[in-house]
């Protein structure tokens, strides 16, 4: 469930926050590591690399206080395997245009990316207990989805010429698959945290 557009907009800080959809897929992509990061390692990637505006400790405790209330929601859908992508952001007709969807998925991606070493760290812990090879693929295939269906133009442009259609016409296809590649991707990191020690599903708290 999206945190409403209202109270985001409200936010003292939201003048250096990036676009909703995109934070949203970014904590998307922190709650579903294997090993969620502490506050303060993944809250800055939530200011825009662009801002120039003084932060007042008030406004930091605000916007913690709104991160992490959207973490928790995230986690909560995720533990009762809600929709994991949504209403606003589904992809609707058949055009190249889904600047939302695009957006919420650039943030996943960056969360991930920004995660590669925790992931990387769980993937280590499971080596004798996991079929490593089976797994890295399943996760390709979501990561390969992602990147294609958070930019299509440029999926489109590495595509040889005599595909590009064929790819254009399958992209409703893809995009009617992304729902249950969220819940693949958030189950390949429920695997790894099985095996990984002192795993609890805590959300840690920000004083």
């Amino acid at each position: 469930m999206v945190g409403s557009k209202t109270d985001y907009e409200k936010l003292a800080m939201v003048a250096v926050l990036p676009e909703q959809a995109y934070l949203e897929g970014l904590i998307f992509g922190v709650a579903a590591c294997p090993e969620i990061p502490m506050p303060e390692q993944w809250m800055p990637w939530a200011i825009r690399a662009d801002a120039n505006t003084a932060i007042s400790k008030q406004q930091a405790d605000e916007l913690a206080d709104y991160l992490m209330g959207r973490l928790r929601d995230t986690l909560d859908s995720m533990r009762k395997e809600e929709r994991l992508l949504p209403e606003e952001y589904q992809w609707r007709g058949n055009g190249l245009q889904h600047d939302e969807l695009q957006q919420w998925l650039k943030g996943l991606l960056t969360a991930h990316q920004q995660l590669e070493k925790q992931w990387q760290q769980a993937w280590q812990m499971s080596e004798q207990t996991l079929d490593l090879p089976a797994l890295s693929g399943r996760l390709n295939r979501c990561l390969k989805l992602f990147t294609t269906l958070a930019d299509p133009q440029s999926r489109l442009q590495q595509t040889p010429p005599e595909k590009r259609q064929e790819l254009t016409d399958g992209l409703p296809r893809l995009a009617a698959s992304l729902p249950p590649m969220l819940k693949e991707y958030v189950a390949i990191s429920g695997e790894l945290v099985q095996v990984l020690p002192n795993q609890f599903e805590v959300v840690p708290k920000t004083t």
